[in-house]
């Protein structure tokens, strides 16, 4: 689990169980990251409430810093916070996964003509 997970608000006091949940939503990507990577991860939430005028609308945003300089950010939109903080979970797990195929090498593929090849 990502020890470093620091839930913040812009314009909107955030309160414990939001705390509590972002917490274990956004912890928990930890399993889909290399070995490698898991040591020093830092992970920052930011929920802005907009459009008061138009209703209850916020902003969560979220940038996971992994070793290596490497920075993965999704925002998204919602009228529910903790919906929200479900879709930028799926969305930051897509771009986890990204990532994983870019930090491990490759396998060559071979057919079955290389199994069969005369060597001579």
């Amino acid at each position: 689990m990502i020890e470093r997970v620091e839930v913040g608000g812009n314009n909107y006091k955030v309160e414990e169980p939001l705390r509590k949940y972002a917490k274990k939503r956004i912890g928990k990507l930890d399993r889909y990251l290399p070995k490698g990577s898991k040591k020093d991860i830092m992970c920052k939430v930011v929920v802005a409430e907009i459009g008061k005028n138009k209703g209850d609308k916020y902003e969560i945003s979220v940038a996971m810093e992994l070793t290596g300089g490497k920075v993965i950010a999704a925002k998204d939109e919602c009228t529910n916070v903790f919906a929200g903080v479900d879709l930028v979970e799926a969305k930051l797990l897509g771009q986890i996964r990204r990532y994983k195929l870019e930090m491990q090498p490759h396998r060559q593929k071979r057919g079955l003509k290389s199994l069969f090849r005369r060597n001579g």
